[in-house]
């Protein structure tokens, strides 16, 4: 079966295309020769920066997030993709269901915002917190492999 790989962002697409970029950087133990990347924008700005940065295919929108966050064994984006009216509005509560409701495993980069807080979490550079991302997507690919 096919891996699929979503990456979700909004605003100018910089930390889905952070992700994706350190994604094509992992080896063949990882992501298989056939892996699917998938770019999914709120806005045409995001989706288009994802692509450049290595995405397979992508697509922009309320509609296409809630169609296409399902197809993706793995969905990375920045923690603000499940909450609702976050990224300056970008993200709606229908995005929210579809991605809290779809069966890939959700790896979230735990970004603050000015409208919220995550207490307990050290403050970390965004270049870390993507590093830290993969990290976990590496781990956990390796579990499912067995």
């Amino acid at each position: 079966m096919q891996q699929r790989i979503v990456v979700i962002d909004g605003m100018g697409g910089g930390i889905g295309a952070q992700l994706i970029a350190k994604l094509k950087e992992l080896g063949p133990d990882i992501i298989d020769a056939d892996a699917e990347v998938i770019a999914l924008g709120t806005n045409a700005s995001a989706t288009e920066r994802m692509l450049k940065a290595g995405a397979h295919r992508g697509a922009t929108g309320e509609n296409a997030i809630r169609v296409s966050v399902g197809l993706g064994d793995f969905i990375l984006g920045p923690i603000g993709i499940v909450i609702p009216d976050s990224m300056m509005g970008e993200i709606t509560a229908g995005m929210v269901k579809a991605i809290l409701t779809a069966p890939g495993e959700r790896i979230l980069l735990p970004l603050q915002n000015d409208h919220f807080y995550l207490a307990g979490l050290e403050q970390l550079p965004l270049a870390k917190m993507t590093d830290r991302a993969i990290e976990i997507f590496r781990e956990r690919v390796k579990a499912r492999k067995g």
